[in-house]
């Protein structure tokens, strides 16, 4: 026997939502005016570098219009092809953004950077360079520090890198990340035109080049490896199962709930497997009423979750579910399903 709950968004989902869409929208504008402007300064300067960087820039803007498409189809109801709705658009798309900075950012930083190596042409006007620079870090700052304050926010009292592996909304630590890239990128730009100016090696700027190649490579991997995780499916925080466990153990119709399997649909849907073992004396109707108490329960304090599964099992039936290898599984100190070995 199952259940299932279609249910509201989180509360504070809209303000979470409304929060990454105002940083979206910075770093939008902000991405957009500059690649122009840096465009304009490499045909102007002939600098490999202040290329690289146009390039970065409009990835960056490319990126943030895909991340607000994601959000938007990732909101459309469910459907007869799509029962349980978009929501993994988001990381769908999180994860085209990771693709698109490694391919055509680092990608095309890259070649130009060997390409001014091979056939090294001094730059001109330097001054434009830096002016542009300039600006583009007054920009890319305001930019960033808009994401971070969104971001630390959201992090609570997580470490930043703890927090980005924590995190099931990709927009949250997408624009910082590629935010942060961008300075990087444009120190690099301004110590490679500086250096292949002040030592007479034009050479160097192609350098600079294959530096922000590097940078928007590894950053590129990390936004694909979280994004490959989320797209996958990753569970509820530990929090949310052991709340699942207590309002099940809380009912009088189980006499234990064994475990709960859970899954981010989005970063405000998520879906619960819940495995219990019910009173012997509880009858079928009994069990229904059980089943819509804990929805109505649920639906009060995390409606987050969008669907819960019911299963009425024995623990040795939950055991051997969650251990299909004969033992190379266990259940996690929550309830959930964790690989052995875990502590």
């Amino acid at each position: 026997m199952a259940a299932g709950s279609g249910q509201s968004a989180t509360p504070g989902a809209g303000s979470a939502k409304a929060g990454s869409k105002r940083t979206i929208y910075t770093a939008l504008a902000g991405n957009l005016l500059i690649a122009i402007t840096k465009f304009a300064a490499a045909w102007y300067t002939g600098s490999s570098a202040m290329l690289s960087e146009g390039v970065h820039s409009l990835v960056d803007t490319s990126n943030e219009i895909l991340l607000l498409h994601g959000i938007r189809r990732s909101t459309l109801p469910p459907d007869a092809v799509h029962p349980m709705g978009h929501g993994r658009e988001l990381y769908f798309w999180s994860f085209v953004v990771a693709v698109l900075v490694f391919a055509l950012g680092a990608g095309v930083s890259f070649y130009e950077g060997v390409s001014h190596v091979l056939n090294p042409e001094p730059a001109t006007n330097l001054t434009v360079s830096y002016v542009v620079l300039a600006a583009s870090a007054v920009f890319e700052g305001y930019s960033w520090w808009v994401a971070l304050v969104e971001f630390r926010r959201r992090k609570g009292g997580l470490g930043y890198l703890e927090a980005v592996r924590a995190s099931k909304d990709p927009t949250s630590f997408t624009v910082l990340l590629e935010d942060s890239a961008a300075l990087l990128g444009i120190a690099i730009a301004v110590i490679g035109i500086l250096a292949a100016d002040l030592l007479d090696m034009p050479a160097l700027d192609g350098v600079a080049s294959i530096g922000i190649a590097l940078v928007l490579a590894v950053t590129a991997t990390l936004l694909a490896r979280e994004s490959m995780g989320l797209l996958i499916g990753e569970r509820a925080s530990p929090a949310l199962q052991a709340a699942v466990l207590a309002v099940a153990n809380g009912d009088p119709a189980i006499r234990r709930a064994n475990g709960v399997i859970t899954v981010h649909l989005a970063p405000d849907q998520v879906v619960v497997a819940l495995s219990a073992e019910f009173e012997d004396h509880v009858a079928t109707p009994d069990i229904e009423a059980c089943i819509e108490r804990l929805e109505r329960h649920l639906n009060r304090t995390h409606p987050e979750i969008s669907a819960l599964f019911v299963k009425p099992q024995t623990p040795d039936a939950w055991r051997r579910q969650i251990s299909p290898a004969g033992g190379t599984e266990k259940a996690g100190r929550d309830g959930g399903y964790e690989p052995a070995g875990v502590d």
